[in-house]
């Protein structure tokens, strides 16, 4: 019986008072979504929901990461959801900037 192929990858995911990356080795054809869930993210952060989480490669968003294929040193990067909107954050910057100037 042949070994499975074998390949480095890692498993990334930050809060604003931590980070941490994961290195991971997986069988050729694991899926981003497989790879975050053999890694420890979850035990160590509570708070993510792997099948939910948005997810990207390298900073590239990754829109089915069930079905996105890893390559050999890639890293997923696990998203956390945005507290704000950030158009609706910059509108209101930009209201306060004009209430002080005027």
């Amino acid at each position: 019986m042949a070994e499975n192929e074998m390949i480095e990858v890692e498993v990334a995911y930050a809060l604003p008072e931590k980070q941490k990356i994961y290195g991971l080795l997986v069988e050729k054809g694991t899926t981003a979504l497989l790879a975050t869930k053999q890694s420890a993210v979850c035990k160590d952060f509570d708070d993510v929901d792997l099948d939910s989480a948005k997810m990207g490669v390298f900073g590239q968003t990754i829109k089915a990461p069930a079905d996105y294929v890893l390559q050999a040193g890639d890293r997923v990067e696990i998203y956390r959801p945005l507290i704000a909107d950030p158009k609706a954050a910059r509108r209101q910057r930009a209201e306060k900037a004009s209430l002080k100037k005027g």
